[in-house]
């Protein structure tokens, strides 16, 4: 009885990795407007990016000031930055490497 239970659920996973692989026919091509909707949201979401990452970058600068007058309230030093401020990209990019 176990075996006969066994090749059962064998053939159930076959049929359904078999199911499961079966090759799907291609998307329709997008129309013009559905590539116009597609651009729009892209640069949505872009946008909400930026957005969201200067926010990101201004509550981070808040915690540090906070930091910074709590410790100087508290009468000690605040310890040293262990990294620098991050550079633009652009200007990153526009500096060559030295080899």
């Amino acid at each position: 009885m176990k075996t006969l239970r066994a090749l059962v659920a064998a053939g159930l996973v076959l049929a359904t990795f078999g199911v499961a692989v079966a090759k799907l026919p291609p998307p329709p091509p997008l129309t013009d407007a559905q590539k116009q909707a597609a651009e729009e949201k892209k640069a949505k979401d872009a946008a909400a990016a930026e957005s969201a990452k200067a926010a990101q970058a201004r509550a981070e600068d808040r915690a540090v000031a906070r930091y910074h007058a709590d410790m100087k309230a508290a009468g000690k030093t605040a310890p040293a930055p262990q990294m620098a401020p991050a550079a633009p990209v652009a200007a990153a990019a526009a500096v060559p490497a030295k080899k």
